[in-house]
């Protein structure tokens, strides 16, 4: 039985090219917990959480990394975040009624892919891609081509195992500074390509390396773990509410007799009464957490 929530790098022995795969299934479970979202919906933010820590893995540095759709269409944002510790966090809004077999399209209608990576030491970066593939790995080759960056291929892989959702993804990528040949690359994405999902989701990584590449050599490194952990906090709400007029504060107060702070990503509510917003504001540290 595979482990999920593991991360595998892994290298071709006889081509300048790497590999990442990764399955998940408690940190997409997680993310879901707190929301009542359409199957279509649930889906696509497996695949986000998928490509978001394939992504992370590429990056060489500590910081952050932020996937997300937007659009006009029925669901008007999904998002993950995650950083080079694989810890990941993940919503979604969407708007009315959503058919059971809605696409990447129909979700998202005129819509945009946005990647903002956040070096902890370093300049922050944009990319935005238009939405032009079909499929959210598609997409994400697309931004990868049009950023001049390495020849990349994603296949993507969400099902249920044992009854509870799995997801899973292989990254290729062409190693930087080596001349890989165009021939070596496409005949390793079309033997990652015929990857089932039942494959993916239920064989250990060294099977399903062998299964794809038993032709080839290839080093599979030690896992890294993928968990979900959310980042806010009784602090960084306070914050926030520093931030705020204190005609703005005090008038929820006066009408709301308390500030409800809900965290979209993990459902934690903090809640700040007149005596915690003077504290705020006298710059005390706010009194101990009220986490429902």
């Amino acid at each position: 039985m595979t482990q999920h929530d593991q991360l595998h790098r892994y290298l071709f022995e006889n081509f300048a090219v790497r590999g990442e795969l990764v399955t998940v299934s408690e940190t997409w479970k997680q993310i879901m917990e707190n929301h009542d979202y359409p199957a279509p919906v649930k889906t696509i933010l497996g695949e986000l959480l998928v490509a978001t820590s394939l992504l992370t893995a590429t990056l060489k540095f500590d910081g952050d990394i932020t996937v997300q759709l937007q659009g006009d269409g029925p669901m008007t944002l999904a998002v993950i975040n995650g950083n080079n510790n694989q810890q990941m966090r993940g919503v979604a809004r969407f708007k009315g009624e959503i058919p059971a077999d809605a696409d990447l399209k129909t979700l998202v209608g005129n819509g945009y892919l946005v990647i903002t990576i956040t070096p902890a030491q370093g300049e922050r970066y944009q990319g935005v891609v238009g939405l032009e593939g079909d499929t959210l790995a598609a997409c994400l080759e697309d931004y990868f081509l049009r950023s001049e960056q390495l020849p990349t291929r994603l296949f993507i892989r969400t099902g249920d195992v044992d009854g509870q959702p799995a997801a899973g993804g292989m990254l290729l990528q062409v190693l930087p500074a080596q001349d890989a040949q165009a021939d070596d690359f496409n005949h390793l994405a079309a033997l990652t390509e015929t990857i089932k999902a039942e494959e993916l989701l239920t064989l250990p990584a060294n099977d399903v390396l062998w299964r794809l590449y038993h032709e080839e050599e290839v080093t599979l490194y030690d896992p890294q773990n993928v968990e979900f952990k959310c980042t806010c906090s009784r602090e960084r709400c306070a914050d926030a509410l520093r931030t705020l007029p204190d005609e703005e504060v005090d008038s929820i107060i006066a009408e709301e007799g308390e500030i409800d702070m809900n965290c979209d990503y993990c459902g934690n509510h903090y809640v700040f009464n007149s005596m915690d917003i003077a504290e705020i504001r006298s710059n005390a540290s706010p009194a101990d957490p009220q986490v429902h």
